[in-house]
């Protein structure tokens, strides 16, 4: 198998070389112009990657590599708009830099695109290669929707939370190797098995986003530090906190104030409920669910029938996407 810096070559220049439309040019640069702005390309660099794996000729995986990497970005285009978010990648996000009602359209024919692209897979592998990524897609819509439900709703648990960030993050990690593990001509249970790899590594990873939230080096990460909480965002670490509080009268009520705060000082919030978060040990606990799903992802790595020196690059990358330290 090749280096992950290679696959990443790889997702690089097929991009770089492809044009998704000229005119109207309002409809396509901003195509062209959110795809551009780089990223480590994890999910399109997975489809190769599984591709390999199973011994399969990784250029017959560059279309659904690229299809997953213009869903993913369809996405993001979506989400910026929906949380009015002005920066992407340090750059002005897409309804930023043209309006809304075009992030709207463009994003929709990035979708397509993404069919398009998937389309253009072995005639052998095609019905059910559409079937795992629309089944993917879905799945992602959902997770978002929940998301947006639980902003509002008084109460979720940390079981809807972790079901949430699967549906939300995880099963695009898991989808890009399943399509990745069957055009590389894997048996639907060993492309199973690494789908459920790739998903309890995408837990792992939103749970340790959560904790880098709230205790990541502000100068290293370049990111505003407890954004989470200023937002109220039902974090891992608020859910538990919130959990965990119910034995202690004073702690609750301290939280609730600062959750129910219409008015406050940024700095001294996150301060105040890092603070809780420490006494309640929120964030160890996290990092033991955290832990879990990251050695669960590798007893299903373990359980494929293919050589260990085959799986050292599959182990490498899980690694390097949970060596942020905090």
């Amino acid at each position: 198998m090749n280096s992950i810096s290679s696959y990443q070559d790889q997702v690089e220049k097929i991009i770089k070389g492809k044009s998704f439309g000229a005119n109207p040019k309002e409809l396509y640069e901003p195509i062209s112009y959110i795809m551009s702005l780089g990223g480590k390309r994890l999910r399109p660099v997975l489809v190769l990657m599984a591709c390999d794996f199973f011994g399969g000729d990784s250029s017959k995986a560059l279309h659904p590599a690229l299809a997953i990497e213009l869903f993913h970005n369809f996405t993001l285009v979506h989400d910026d708009l929906m949380d009015n978010a002005p920066l992407r990648r340090s750059q002005q996000t897409v309804h930023e830099k043209w309006n809304n009602n075009i992030a709207i359209l463009s994003g929709d024919a990035m979708m397509v695109r993404a069919y398009q692209e998937i389309c253009k897979s072995d005639m052998a592998n095609l019905s059910r290669l559409l079937e795992i990524f629309s089944d993917t897609a879905v799945k992602v819509c959902e997770g978002q929707q929940y998301d947006m439900n639980y902003e509002i709703l008084p109460k979720v648990s940390i079981a809807q939370y972790l079901k949430m960030i699967e549906l939300k993050t995880a099963v695009l990690l898991g989808g890009a190797l399943k399509i990745g593990a069957l055009v590389g001509g894997a048996k639907e249970e060993d492309a199973q098995r690494l789908y459920d790899f790739g998903k309890h590594i995408g837990i792992a990873f939103q749970l340790q986003d959560d904790i880098l939230d709230v205790f990541a080096d502000v100068e290293k990460f370049g990111k505003q530090k407890g954004g989470d909480i200023i937002a109220n965002k039902k974090t891992y670490l608020l859910l538990k906190a919130i959990e965990l509080s119910e034995g202690n009268r004073y702690m609750k009520e301290e939280l609730q104030q600062w959750i129910n705060a219409p008015q406050f000082d940024a700095k001294e919030k996150v301060d105040a409920v890092t603070n809780i978060y420490n006494f309640l040990n929120v964030k160890e606990l996290a990092r033991v669910e955290m832990k879990k799903h990251f050695d669960l992802a590798l007893t299903f790595l373990s359980d494929i029938p293919v050589e260990e020196s085959k799986k050292q690059n599959l182990i490498a990358f899980a690694d390097s996407l949970m060596m942020r330290e905090v």
